[in-house]
Parts: structure tokens; sequence; C-alpha cells
């Protein structure tokens, strides 16, 4: 009998929201945790077994879909990748009676019964046949178990392929299986799934992982990003230093860059305000002063809809208020927000190209620097790095932000200008957060009111935590 059938009777009964957790103590809930987990294990082990049976006999017009992954996931709430998982597992165990033996014995985890196998598909060139047996077994020995770990099993399986070492990479080293996918989806953003060898692999989270570390509030608040979070806002930063860095050569003539569309006027418009007759409650990000300069640049646009009073009702007047109104458009994206064209065009290269009203280029103006290297240099001695509160990462993982953005008349100068590290430059422009300049001609952050229904000013992270903070 295995540890699933003993522990069955410990299992609770009902719907899991209605458990009552408060009821047990401290052993009968570790106790039912272990029991649950065990029972987890021996359905798996029959869902595989069950899965062996489904795809061995079961014919296209009875699973009515093309093979018994695609039928496993149509039916379930499994992605079509573990379901996939699912059935190789099951057709890999057929050859495998040892390794099926464990797994179906609840003995070994999918995870670790999957691995073994994909090393006995794809022994090492120079391993005679003879010493398979005794490796599995040995492999076998090491996954047994609760205390089981993955990488003592893959460690048992480059010393095998150390000793056969052969012209032939083995499969962690191997660069032919090297795969990365990056695809748009439906609602504007990208999945990336990937499948890198060990030494690519140890590269990007040797990478990451400074950039990943959690960062705690000065006060001592831990940081509430969850790790998945963390990663992509470290591989965001990456991307960013490696595209400033200009070390991925010229295409067409010039260094790779993040190119955007966008038109002048839409760019100038005030994050918030509403186009469709109505008012919204958040004002500009970019302000100095509490006042928002977007009707200096002289680009507005009507707030009210088509027939000039109320706000648009007929499906006539919505469509000439969506075709006034534009959104950015970038090279492989497609369309952005405005918030975040000004976001990206902070603290970038900005290329005038002056159309007609049928989209053709009239004129290209010359590319021009939002700040010089002299006032980076400057904003660096003030702020000495990311100027949030609590914040400080170097200067050198900065970008130059306007305070009123130059489009609504800001000037590039240090008096509109504030260091910010790619997070919370992404956090001033999306969340709320307003930057003003004191009168110590410091930066000051004021918070949204979903942080402090006050919106008490902050001091930068430097004269937080310097002299002056006194």
């Amino acid at each position: 009998m295995g540890d699933g059938e003993r522990t069955q009777g410990a299992l609770p009964d009902g719907d899991p929201a209605e458990v009552d957790t408060l009821r047990l103590t401290e052993a009968q809930l570790l106790g039912t945790v272990l029991a649950v987990s065990a029972e987890i294990t021996r359905l798996e082990a029959i869902r595989v077994r069950l899965m062996d049976a489904v795809d061995s006999r079961c014919r296209v017009d009875t699973l009515g879909h093309p093979n018994a992954n695609a039928w496993l996931a149509a039916h379930t709430m499994l992605e079509p990748w573990a379901a996939g998982r699912i059935v190789n597992l099951a057709r890999g165990l057929r050859s495998q009676p040892a390794i099926a033996g464990k797994f179906y014995g609840c003995r070994m985890s999918a995870d670790h019964a999957g691995l073994i196998l994909r090393f006995c598909e794809r022994p090492p060139k120079g391993m005679p046949l003879s010493a398979l047996d005794p490796v599995l077994d040995a492999l076998l020995t090491a996954a047994d178990g609760p205390q089981a770990r993955t990488d003592v099993i893959r460690e048992g399986i480059a010393k095998v392929e150390r000793i056969f070492e052969s012209d032939e990479h083995p499969a962690s080293e191997d660069l032919d299986r090297n795969e990365l996918h990056a695809s748009k989806t439906l609602n504007g953003r990208v999945s990336v799934k990937g499948d890198l060898d060990a030494v690519t692999g140890e590269m990007l989270l040797t990478a990451l992982s400074k950039l990943a570390a959690p960062r705690p509030a000065t006060d001592g608040a831990r940081d509430e990003r969850t790790p998945g979070r963390r990663r992509a806002d470290a591989f965001t930063e990456l991307l960013s230093r490696y595209l400033a860095a200009g070390l991925n050569g010229t295409e067409a003539g010039e260094r790779p860059h993040i190119t955007v569309q966008v038109r002048a006027r839409d760019l100038a418009y005030a994050r918030g305000a509403d186009r469709t007759g109505g008012t919204s409650g958040t004002g500009g990000t970019d302000r100095a002063g509490g006042t928002d300069r977007a009707g200096d640049s002289g680009a507005h646009v009507s707030a009210t809809g088509p027939s000039g009073g109320a706000r648009p009702t007929s499906a006539e007047d919505w469509a000439a208020v969506l075709a006034e109104t534009g959104v950015a458009w970038a090279a492989w994206m497609g369309p952005l927000t405005i918030t975040a064209a000004r976001h990206l065009s902070c603290d970038a290269q900005v290329s005038t190209v002056i159309l007609d009203d049928h989209g053709a280029p009239l004129d290209v103006g010359l590319t021009s620097r939002t700040a010089t290297r002299r006032q980076r240099r400057a904003l660096a001695v003030r702020d000495g790095g990311c100027a949030f509160p609590g914040c400080g990462a170097p200067a050198s993982w900065c970008e130059g932000h306007h305070i009123v953005h130059w489009v609504n008349g800001g000037l590039t100068d240090m008096d509109n200008l504030v260091l910010l590290c790619g997070f919370h430059h992404r956090l001033i422009h999306h969340d709320g957060w307003e930057v003003q300049i004191g009168d110590d001609r410091h930066p000051w952050f004021i918070p949204p009111p979903s942080v402090d229904p006050f919106r008490k000013p902050l001091p930068s992270h430097s004269r937080r935590a310097g002299p002056a903070a006194a």
C-alpha cells in the first residue's frame, strides 16, 4: 500500500474554499499538507498511466483532436506544453520499466523521471551499452524519495558525460537545442519562452542576479514585488543598458534603437485629459509648481464631441473622436500609449519628421539629444544616482527625466531634470507620482493619493540619506 493510500483518510472533504484551516492544530495542519501532497503524487502517476492508454488506444475520431495531448489540454486547465509533457513521459516510460516502476510506485517525481528518461534516450556516445544499467540504477537511487534534488541528479549525469566524454556536446551544453521565442500576444504584450544551454543559462542568471535582488525601502519595508516581477524588471534594465551602451553594431547604417512614431500634439496632450467631453480625475504627471504646460505648446484637441458640445453618443461621433485621438507606434510592437511614448522620449535622441496630411514626409529635422554629457555629470553630482526616495541606484544605471516634458515646453536644464533608474522612471510616468524642484533646487517627490492621502512631498534619496536630511 502506497503513501497516498495510507493517508487518504486524513484528506479534507468538500469544497477547498470551505476547508476550515483554523480548526486544525499545527500538527494536524502539517500532517494534512503532507497527506494532500502524497495524494497529488499518487494521482499524477495514475494520470500518466491513463494517458499512456489514451495515447495508445484512442483514435482521432474518438478524441475529436489531432492527438492525446491536444485532447487533454482542451478538456483541462493544463497548458498545451504541460499536457504534452505528460503524454511524452507516458510514451517514454513504456520502454523503461525501471524508471516506470519508481514513478508509478510514487517514489520519484515526474520531473526527475523525465530527466533520467531523456538521459537514457540519448546517452553519451562513448558510453558502452553494458554501463547503462548500473548508471541508471545509480541515478534512480539519487532520485528516490522526498529528499531527492534535481541538482544532485544533474550532477550525476554530468559526471557520466564527463567520464565518457566525446566530441558530441551533452544535452545540457548542446547549442543546437537552444531556442528563444518572443511572440506578440493579442493584448499587445510579448510572451517569451526559451530553452538554453547551461553556459548561456548561467550567463543570463548571473546578469539578472544583482538586478533582480529585492529592493527594501529605507524604512525597512520589504520589496512587495514577486520573484517573477523582479526578474522581469531586471530583464528590462538589462536590455536598456545594452541598447544604451551601443555594443550591438549597426543596422541600416546606424546603431539599433527603439523607434517610436507619434504626433507632436498627441505627445503634448496632458495625461488623463478626456477628449470626449467629460473631465478626468487625474492631471498630467509632468508638472512643476503645479502648472501643467500642455497648453503652452499650442497643441490642443477639443475636449468635446464632433458636434461641439456633450460627450459623443452615436457610433459616428465616436468614430470621429477615435480618428482624432492618436497613439504612438513602435516598429515591432505596434500601438503604444502616449504615456509610454512620453517615458521613452524623456532621455532619448529625437528626430523630427514633418508629414503632410496623407502621412508623406515633407522635411526631416536634425537629431537632438535631450540632455548633454555635461548636464548628466552635473545631475550625477546633484542626485547621486536615482533620486527616487529609498533607491539611490548608480547614476550610470539612470535616465534623465524631464519634470515638465520637453514637448510641453519643458527646458533641458538642471531645474527641469532628475535622474531616475528604469524602474522608478516607469513608476513616475504610470503610477501618479509627481516631481518638483524645491527651493533648495533639489527634486522632491509627491506620492499619489493611494500611497499618501495627504501627498506630503518627500526629499530625494541623496537628501534623505545625506547631512541635509537632518
